[in-house]
């Protein structure tokens, strides 16, 4: 419970990208975080792992029968939330869909 509490704080240094992602449901994971997100490139469950021995995380994206659907190792954690941010949100034509979305001109 610790660790994903201390992820949970990580992410938080970078709240409004946190919350761009549509984070909700946040669960304890062995040595880890999962949550669940409604991001423009990945709408489910996100895992972040720490890896002890090494002083690192891995971030993975699952699918809705379980399988990893992408997985990144050895992410530094000033990287965490840019790591998720471009594996869960930052899409190319980011502006444009938020745009969109939103009305924007």
């Amino acid at each position: 419970m610790t660790m994903a509490r201390y992820i949970l704080s990580i992410l938080r240094t970078e709240l409004m990208i946190m919350l761009s992602w549509g984070f909700h449901s946040a669960y304890a994971l062995e040595n880890g975080l999962g949550f669940y997100v409604n991001g423009y490139l990945h709408k489910g469950k996100v895992e972040v792992v720490y890896d002890e021995g090494w002083d690192l995380f891995t971030v993975r994206i699952i699918n809705r029968d379980g399988t990893v659907k992408q997985q990144e190792e050895g992410i530094y954690l000033d990287c965490l939330v840019s790591v998720i941010d471009s594996m869960v949100e930052r899409c190319s034509d980011y502006k444009e869909r938020v745009k969109k979305d939103y009305g924007l001109r």
